[in-house]
């Protein structure tokens, strides 16, 4: 019997509750994985209020790392006890064990821990497609990082400086701040209702940045966008202090001549070149010391104190579960 983490309904943490389910042999083209962590996200609480809706299964959750117990019949490339880590759909991570198309998984290298990587795997490929897809950051290039302490916000900061980026950050304490700033932000932003449009115009000489990221939502996407350089892109990632409300095209262009991004990092690890090429990356870049996974850990079954931890903005940094 696997445990998992099933949804009742959308809303709240109270509605994630701990069961038991039978799993089935793996399909001729899928592993079965016992999972050690598997990786928070706030994907998963999208999941869980009903803006993305599950499957039938209603078990959330995008990534993990585990053993590989059993290979289907058709499966080449995988043994069991082969080490992997996995991202993207089918849904259904929170779980002490389960099934996943074989190509999902991505054999680890024995140098990088199972908490590491659950730490950073998805957010690490979110990284990948910001950086290299949405905008090709390099030397020169100057980015607006918001939430830059969180997991996302830490390995954007890591890499983008890495990439010879100039990284302006914004986090809501002094703490936080010291945080994103030995992620290595050039300049950050304190304080939850800082003025920061007005902060990065005199950073920034009164120029816009080249590229903004922008996963807080709510009323803060405007003012991000007031942020950026003619044709600079604005990537809208998330929506953590609530829905967006409804942009008029001329608030872009043409007087601004901004580029606006939407991009779903479930769409990106759906094309299995862009999928393997970014882990890949992901991977690298944290066995070189790149980029470094850590986490704070919580059991499978204090999953709902790990939501509201996570939503409240408590946590800095990613957060995994233990089965």
């Amino acid at each position: 019997m696997a445990e998992i983490v099933r949804l009742k309904a959308p809303g709240g943490v109270e509605q994630l509750e701990l069961a038991q389910a039978d799993l089935p042999p793996p399909g001729a083209d899928e592993v079965q994985l016992r999972q050690s962590a598997i990786g928070v996200n706030f994907i998963d609480i999208y999941q869980r209020i009903g803006l993305y809706p599950l499957p039938a299964a209603a078990i959330p959750g995008v990534e993990a790392v585990g053993v590989v117990a059993a290979v289907g019949a058709h499966v080449r490339g995988l043994s069991v006890g082969d080490r992997v880590a996995y991202a993207g759909a089918p849904v259904g991570a929170y779980a002490s064990e389960r099934n996943l198309p074989a190509w999902r998984a991505v054999r680890l290298p024995d140098g990088l821990s199972d908490e590491a990587v659950a730490s950073s795997f998805v957010k690490g490929i979110t990284a990948h497609m910001l950086l290299r897809r949405i905008f090709p950051v390099a030397s020169g290039t100057v980015i607006l990082v918001h939430a830059a302490a969180g997991g996302l916000g830490q390995l954007l900061t890591r890499w983008a400086s890495r990439l010879g980026a100039t990284v302006i950050g914004t986090v809501g304490s002094d703490a936080k701040a010291a945080i994103a700033r030995a992620a290595g932000a050039h300049h950050v932003v304190v304080g939850r209702d800082a003025d920061f449009v007005r902060a990065i115009s005199e950073l920034n000489d009164g120029r816009g940045v080249d590229v903004a990221y922008d996963g807080i939502g709510g009323t803060t996407l405007r003012k991000t966008i007031a942020c950026v350089r003619p044709f600079g892109v604005v990537a809208s990632i998330g929506q953590a202090a609530g829905l967006i409300p409804p942009l008029d095209v001329e608030e872009l262009g043409p007087r601004r001549s901004l580029i606006f991004a939407r991009p779903s990092v479930m769409a990106y690890m759906n094309d299995a070149v862009d999928y393997r090429a970014a882990a890949d990356a992901v991977l690298a870049a944290l066995a070189s010391g790149e980029l470094e996974g850590t986490g704070t850990a919580y059991r499978l079954r204090d999953v709902a104190q790990a939501h509201a931890d996570l939503e409240a903005g408590r946590t800095s940094g990613a957060l995994y579960l233990r089965p």
